[in-house]
């Protein structure tokens, strides 16, 4: 069995209704991947005094760089956030 960071249990799940499959990134750290298979975006676990709440983040090719798109009580409004903005 391949060493990961990540232990399958402390990946998020979504909502089986969500055309989407987290892979581990980084600790904390999830790929979200469409149906098709390309990487729509990333979600990142960020604990709070009140809760975990969920980063959503996408990559933009003309800056090179990630950009925050939002934070969120529910690993789903994350997933959400990466699938209709664009």
């Amino acid at each position: 069995m391949p060493h990961t960071d990540q232990q399958q249990s402390d990946i998020p799940t979504p909502t089986p209704a969500r055309p989407v499959r987290l892979a581990g990134a980084a600790p904390s750290l999830w790929r979200v991947i469409d149906a098709s298979g390309r990487v729509i975006g990333h979600v990142q676990a960020r604990a709070q005094a009140d809760g975990v709440r969920f980063r959503a983040r996408r990559f933009r090719v003309a800056t090179r760089a990630f950009m925050d798109l939002g934070e969120f009580w529910s690993v789903d409004d994350a997933i959400d956030c990466l699938r209709f903005v664009r």
